[in-house]
């Protein structure tokens, strides 16, 4: 089957809110740590790629700049919100997101509100800048799931469990959590700085909070922690407006009744539903071959 250049385009969306979604995957599903500003650290990835672009440097480079120059922010937040918790570290990181929308509408250096336009291109079809995220986004689930069973994966889980545990076996809590927050927020740095050479145009309304919680959403909805329910997610809730058009207007509305029905209902998400299915199936299926 040949993908047009439409199809082409909403799967490198998609591959783009992968890897933005397993940053904060990191944070938020294995050390615990509520972050309703991730939009910011993508906005900030995307803004330094689009500013050295500009100025000359290449591709590969104002990328990288992009990831680091997130992951930076990330730890400095990160070290500032280290005597925060929970509901008080979601208001830090939502201000934060503010902030950095409020910076760059009033910076004329930054395009202001009309943003950055006429971004380089690098050189790349469209089919060959799917592969290139493809790539990129499949390495990152591979990372997420690395984490996962590591030993830095056990300690980011006993972290988001219990901190006080957590420092009676030893653990460096504070590190842990500032390393979360660093891998993850140079994930959207990397995520932001792929938008911008994919769309070739940024604008503050791109990184807003509805930004943020779209991608709480994808994370909450596909079960916070599980790297399988985040890409299940991730896929559904960027394809959705596209093919349920009358929606696309209502869709900051939907999200949110997602978000609410995910944490009130069904809290481990489309990865904890799944799970649930299937161990029914598997005790049916025993039921079955036991015999009455």
């Amino acid at each position: 089957m040949t993908m047009g250049i439409y199809e082409i385009s909403l799967a490198t969306l998609v591959s783009i809110n992968v890897i933005s979604a397993l940053g904060l995957n990191l944070i938020s599903g294995f050390c615990g740590q509520i972050s309703l500003g991730h939009a910011a650290f993508y906005g900030i990835g995307a803004y330094t790629a689009a500013i050295l672009a500009k100025a000359g440097l290449p591709f590969p480079a104002a990328l990288l700049a992009g990831m680091a120059l997130a992951g930076l922010a990330g730890l400095i937040v990160g070290l500032t919100s280290l005597r925060v918790r929970e509901d008080f570290l979601a208001i830090t990181t939502m201000g934060v997101g503010f902030l950095f929308i409020g910076i760059v509408r009033q910076n004329a250096f930054l395009g202001g509100e009309m943003g950055i336009s006429a971004i380089p291109a690098i050189g790349l079809s469209k089919a060959g800048f799917l592969a290139m995220v493809l790539i990129l986004a499949a390495l990152t689930t591979v990372f997420n799931l690395w984490v996962k069973k590591s030993w830095m994966g056990f300690a980011f889980e006993a972290v988001a469990d219990d901190e006080d545990t957590a420092r009676v076996l030893s653990l460096d809590v504070s590190s842990y959590k500032l390393t979360a927050f660093a891998l993850g927020t140079a994930l959207a740095g990397l995520a932001g700085g792929l938008y911008t050479f994919f769309a070739r145009f940024i604008s503050p309304d791109n990184f807003g909070f509805v930004t943020s919680i779209s991608i709480l959403s994808m994370v909450a909805v596909g079960g916070i922690g599980s790297v399988f329910g985040v890409l299940v997610s991730t896929i559904f809730l960027t394809l959705m407006p596209e093919f349920f058009q009358f929606l696309s207007d209502y869709k900051l509305l939907v999200y949110g009744a997602l978000l609410f029905g995910a944490m009130r209902f069904w809290p481990d998400g489309l990865a904890g539903l799944y799970a649930s299915l299937a161990g029914r199936q598997g005790r049916r299926s025993s039921d079955r071959a036991e015999g009455p």
